[in-house]
C-alpha cells in the first residue's frame, strides 16, 4: 500500500492514543494515589494500577472504533494468550494487519509525576509469526505529560513519507504542527548522549563498557573530561523522542547482552520489541535506529523478546561510533 493508502491507519493510531492519554490524564486526578500500587507481574514487566488503566481503554476503543474491514490482530503485554483480535473472534489467520502496541511506556516516570510517559504503537502488515519489526510501515507516538503540563507532543509515521508532528494543548483542544529536528552535529562534545543503565543490575559492567566507548573516541578525560552529558531516561519511546526532536545524539540499550554476560535469566529488566516499536518514526526523522552492530532491528513483533539496540541521531554518528562499539562490545560482552 502506498502512503496515501495507509494514512487513514495512521489517523487511527492518533486517535487512539488521544483516548488513552485523555483516560489516563482524566483518572490522573482522581485517584493519583493508586497509580503507583503493582497489579501483576508477567515475563515481560511489572504492571502497575496505571498500566491497567490504559489497558482497558485500547480494548474498549478497538471494540467500538476499529473499522472491521481491517481485521487485526492486538499484541500488548496483559492480554490473556499475548494477542486479541477485532473484530472480536476473528481468526488470526485471517486478520490483514498486526498491531503492536505499548500502552505506556515509562510508567515508572509518569506514575510519580516526574517525567512524561509515551503510548507507542505500530502496524505491519499480517505474516504470522514471522512479522517483525522492520515490518512496520505505521506508527505513532504520544506523549502522556505530568500533571503541571498542559501540553502533549503527538508524532506518527508512515514508511517513506516522513514524520507528521503536532502538539495538543490539553486545556484548550487546539492543536499545532511543528518539525522534529534531530541533531545534525558531527561530534558529541557538550552534547547528551549515554547507554541505558536503569536499574542496579549490570550498573557496573554497562558503565565500564560506556566509559571504554568514551575513551575510544577520545572524549575521556578530555580537557578535564565533563564533555559528554549523561541521561537516564527510563522509558524507550522517550529516548527515541530525545533523539527525535534533537535533545540527545546517541543513546542505545545494550541490557540484554550485559545480562547475559552476567549470568541473569530473566529478560523482564530489557527493552522487547513493544517499546521500540516506533523506531520507524525516529528513522523517517533522519535518525539512525539499528541493531549494536549495524543492521536492522530483527525481531519478532512480540512483548518478550529481549532487544539491543542502538539509536544516533544522524548517520554521520553512526558511522563515527558503529565500529567502535563493535571493539568495545567484542571486548566487554
Amino acid at each position: 500500500m502506498n502512503p496515501r493508502q495507509l494514512n487513514p491507519l495512521r489517523r487511527l493510531l492518533c486517535a487512539l492514543q488521544d483516548h488513552i492519554r485523555d483516560t489516563v490524564v482524566a483518572a490522573r486526578r482522581k485517584q493519583a494515589g493508586k497509580f503507583a500500587r503493582v497489579a501483576a507481574v508477567t515475563a515481560a514487566d511489572t504492571i502497575y494500577h496505571v498500566d491497567r488503566l490504559s489497558e482497558h481503554a485500547v480494548l474498549a476503543w478497538f471494540e467500538s472504533r476499529w473499522p472491521r474491514v481491517c481485521p487485526v490482530e492486538i499484541v500488548m503485554e496483559g492480554l490473556e494468550g499475548g494477542a486479541v483480535t477485532f473484530p472480536r473472534g476473528t481468526p488470526v489467520a485471517r486478520t490483514e494487519w498486526k498491531c503492536i502496541l505499548d500502552p505506556i511506556d515509562g510508567t515508572r516516570g509518569i506514575m510519580y509525576d516526574k517525567r512524561p510517559a509515551f503510548i507507542l504503537a505500530g502496524l505491519a502488515p499480517q505474516r504470522g509469526a514471522r512479522t517483525e519489526l522492520r515490518d512496520l510501515v505505521v506508527a505513532a507516538m504520544t506523549e502522556i505529560p505530568v500533571s503541571k503540563q498542559d501540553r502533549a507532543d503527538q508524532l506518527s509515521a508512515i514508511r517513506g513519507a516522513g514524520v507528521v508532528a503536532e502538539t495538543r494543548d490539553l486545556v484548550r483542544g487546539t492543536r499545532r504542527r511543528w518539525v522534529p529536528r534531530p541533531s545534525r552535529a558531527s561530534g558529541f562534545e557538550h552534547g547528551f548522549a549515554s547507554l541505558a543503565r536503569f536499574f542496579p543490575e549490570g550498573k557496573g559492567l554497562l558503565g565500564t563498557l560506556e566509559e571504554a566507548l568514551w575513551l575510544e573516541l577520545g572524549l575521556l578525560g578530555k580537557d578535564g573530561g565533563q564533555r559528554v552529558f549523561d541521561d537516564q531516561y527510563i522509558c524507550t519511546g522517550g529516548q527515541l523522542y530525545e533523539l527525535i526532536v534533537g535533545h540527545d545524539r546517541m543513546l542505545g540499550d545494550l541490557r540484554p547482552a550485559a545480562y547475559a554476560k552476567l549470568g541473569f535469566s530473566s529478560a523482564a529488566l530489557c527493552c522487547h520489541p513493544y517499546d521500540i516499536c516506533t523506531a520507524l518514526i525516529a528513522a523517517e526523522a533522519g535518525c539512525v535506529i539499528e541493531a549494536p552492530g549495524g543492521g536492522p532491528l530483527r525481531f519478532p513483533l512480540d512483548t518478550t523478546t529481549p532487544v539491543s539496540w542502538m539509536g544516533y541521531a544522524n548517520p554521520g554518528l553512526a558511522r563515527k561510533v558503529r565500529p567502535v562499539l563493535r571493539r568495545v562490545m567484542a571486548r566487554y560482552l
